[in-house]
């Protein structure tokens, strides 16, 4: 909306309601006239007694009725003693309770405030109060001053309330002057704030575009936003060319400032088989060392289990199986050199080769740690093997440093209690949560890598499970054999087929993989939603919600996530007197609905049944709302075996779960599967992501739609490009 179109409203602040202490989002009660209103919007610091003047809109509520939406606002601190005293009482200030208030009040009158701005040390000489409080109530108020000031000098950029704290933080009252004489100090680690925004605060200073704190800014801008598409490095190459285009000045000024960076230490640099490339600092550290701790591990591997043939063959008589030639060689290779990638497709016998390799070991007294990164991925480890599974996060027992963001209580100074680390779903680990891993690892303990190649890379960046195997220094075991009672599925025989980029078997109706063919978005659309929710819990008995899982290649159109789960939620949770509803960035969420959550999120508590607590819900994680709370403003999810408590702000990262991406089901497993498949998102057409779907399946995979999409998929052998340096480190 314009600003000519925008409302404004004034009145005096009564109450605040609720307001998220990181980003400044506050619901208030503004007393106008005669009226009460509620206004919302990010209004950090704003309290009780002060005079508000706001521009928004109005806008009706589902659930709390009419509301001011504020987009900006000014504010008039009061000016009578009763309201200062109201207004120094509320807890605005840290340290500064009614008591002490009232003293102030009393001693400074109608003008406190302005002289508490202007001349903070006159509170030394109010009798009643310790100097050592004095203090910290003058050190607040200086804090309290300064951060509204840069808020109010920064808000024209479009620079959050969020984002000014950070810069606060870093640099305290001294942060104007230092921002005006370099603007790209914002896009530092620790602040991270867009480098467009410090390229508009440069414009309006007058700063040239081949200032060389803005080259500077903009090649590390470059190399951090890429992370994003998982690259953890970049060919030098490719940077100068994309940071001349990005910044519009000439190469060779981009090629001298990357030279300085490089030789400043400001960025990192390496040679890679004649290429060079390019690191963040971070990036480059943690590479070289998940490349040097694998070497000590290989160097100096844990004491080998001997009489390997003789456990293998009692382990085979005890479970009455035998074990194929590349199962014995995945377990051997486990038990004497101590590191071992396990890897193969659904149905060759990786979690049966695991059962030995972890069996053998707590045979010999070796305190075997299991671990998958989500939590789902970390249950069916645990009911598989019959032994207690962990999330990484919950193993490494994630907290946050100083710039509250998340860290490890468990690393080379706490480190693991265990001889062997067993991983699952290795190819979902990024390098950030591998280096954590490996920083915790004891001297002499083993480490089992379990993962698939063919499935999706992980979120973060890094290729950890792809360069560990390409490089050729870590002893790895792909199991290729699919066994006999595996050759009945389908769901088996077909994933190994478009692994081999072949068309799945199609025709076959009495099996677990099953294809449903139509042409028509619309009968695709009414055929997958019927199947969900009355077709297969009729005839199999299977449970919509907890049973059956969509699986879509994309968010977005008619067989998108979105649009299915809209419906679908009508349909099974439908709005009705007994249920509390909320609608939240613009998704509506109802008691009893099933989510999930879409990032990690270290702040949310969550308690269990045997009265265990912890922080943190991680992205994949599924669950089912279970209360919405309008007076406390926080949502209760119950996630596997935990009730986590959201609040509103925190519920932003909740979505509707019915169905779900591709990308989102990684790590998962689901009694059935049904996928919409026709046209789509060309760039989502390809192989991996089909047969990360198909086998996520556990007992039934439906595909709906046109063979030609199916064709187009298996056919699609695109990997996407992933440039990073362990692989060549590892060699190196």
């Amino acid at each position: 909306m314009s600003e000519e179109n925008l409302l404004l409203i004034e009145g005096y602040i009564e109450q605040i309601i609720f307001r998220n202490e990181q980003n400044g989002y506050t619901v208030l009660s503004l007393s106008v006239d005669d009226n009460t209103v509620t206004l919302v919007g990010n209004m950090p610091f704003v309290n009780s007694g002060e005079k508000l003047s706001a521009k928004g809109y109005w806008k009706e509520h589902s659930n709390f009725g009419l509301q001011f939406n504020v987009q900006s606002y000014s504010r008039t601190l009061p000016t009578s003693s009763e309201m200062i005293l109201k207004y120094l009482s509320s807890g605005i200030i840290k340290g500064l309770g009614p008591a002490t208030a009232e003293k102030i009040v009393n001693f400074l009158g109608d003008d406190a405030l302005n002289i508490l701005e202007k001349n903070p040390q006159k509170i030394y000489e109010i009798k009643g109060i310790p100097k050592s409080r004095c203090k910290k109530i003058i050190d607040e108020l200086n804090n309290f001053w300064g951060i509204n000031l840069i808020m109010s000098e920064l808000d024209e950029y479009g620079i959050s309330t969020e984002e000014s704290i950070r810069i606060w933080k870093c640099f305290g009252q001294n942060s104007i002057n230092l921002i005006n004489q370099n603007p790209y100090i914002i896009c530092s680690e620790g602040i991270d704030i867009d480098f467009e925004k410090a390229d508009l605060i440069a414009q309006k200073n007058s700063i040239p575009i081949d200032n060389i704190n803005r080259i500077k800014s903009g090649i590390i801008y470059i190399i951090n936003y890429n992370l994003n598409n998982g690259h953890t490095c970049l060919p030098k190459s490719k940077l100068m060319e994309a940071a001349s285009k990005f910044l519009n000045v000439d190469i060779n000024t981009v090629e001298n400032t990357t030279n300085q960076l490089i030789s400043n230490s400001e960025i990192s640099y390496e040679n890679f088989n004649e290429i060079d490339f390019l690191f963040s600092n971070q990036m480059h550290s943690a590479e070289v060392y998940c490349a040097q701790r694998l070497h000590m591990i290989l160097k100096y591997p844990p004491k080998s289990i001997t009489n390997i043939s003789n456990e293998i063959s009692n382990i085979e008589k005890k479970y009455s199986i035998k074990y194929a030639k590349m199962q014995k060689l995945a377990i051997s290779q486990a038990l004497e050199k101590g590191i071992l990638v396990l890897t193969g497709g659904p149905g060759t016998g990786k979690t049966t080769t695991l059962m030995a390799i972890i069996d053998i070991l707590e045979t010999n007294g070796d305190k075997v740690l299991l671990c998958a990164p989500t939590g789902r991925a970390a249950q069916r480890m645990s009911e598989v093997t019959k032994r207690d599974a962990k999330t990484v996060h919950r193993m490494l027992e994630v907290g946050w440093d100083s710039n509250n963001k998340p860290s490890f209580h468990r690393n080379e100074s706490n480190l693991l209690d265990c001889d062997t680390l067993i991983i699952d779903e290795l190819s979902m680990v990024d390098l950030l949560l591998f280096e954590g891993i490996l920083r915790a690892l004891p001297l002499g303990c083993r480490i089992i890598m379990v993962g698939d190649t063919n499935q999706l890379p992980s979120v973060g960046a890094g290729n950890v499970l792809g360069d560990l195997i390409d490089s050729g220094i870590i002893p790895t075991v792909q199991l290729n054999e699919i066994f006999r009672q595996s050759q009945k599925s389908l769901i088996v025989t077909n994933s190994h087929k478009i692994v081999q980029g072949k068309m799945p078997t199609l025709n076959i109706k009495n099996n677990d993989f099953f294809f449903l063919s139509y042409n028509n978005p619309e009968k695709i659309k009414n055929t997958v939603i019927d199947l969900f929710y009355k077709r297969l819990p009729l005839a199999y008995g299977y449970s919509a919600i907890n049973d059956i899982q969509i699986i879509c290649p994309s968010r977005k159109g008619t067989l998108g996530t979105s649009a299915l789960n809209q419906i679908i939620q009508n349909i099974i949770n439908p709005k009705s007197d007994g249920k509390k509803e909320i609608i939240i960035n613009g998704t509506l969420l109802r008691e009893y609905d099933k989510v999930m959550q879409t990032k990690n999120n270290y702040d949310i508590y969550w308690e269990k049944e045997d009265k265990s607590n912890g922080q943190g819900i991680f992205n994949g994680d599924v669950g089912f709302i279970i209360e919405i709370d309008k007076v406390t403003s926080n949502i209760a999810v119950r996630l596997d075996d935990k009730i986590a408590i959201y609040s509103f702000e925190n519920a932003r990262d909740l979505q509707l779960a019915y169905a779900i991406t591709v990308h989102k089901s990684q790590g998962n497993e689901f009694n059935a599967v049904i996928m919409p498949l026709f046209g789509s998102n060309p760039l989502l057409n390809y192989r991996n992501l089909f047969y990360t779907a198909v086998t996520r399946a556990k007992n039934m995979i439906i595909l709906v739609g046109n063979e030609s999409t199916i064709h187009q998929m298996v056919k699609n052998d695109k990997k996407t490009k992933r440039f990073s340096g362990l692989k060549n480190l590892l060699i190196q």
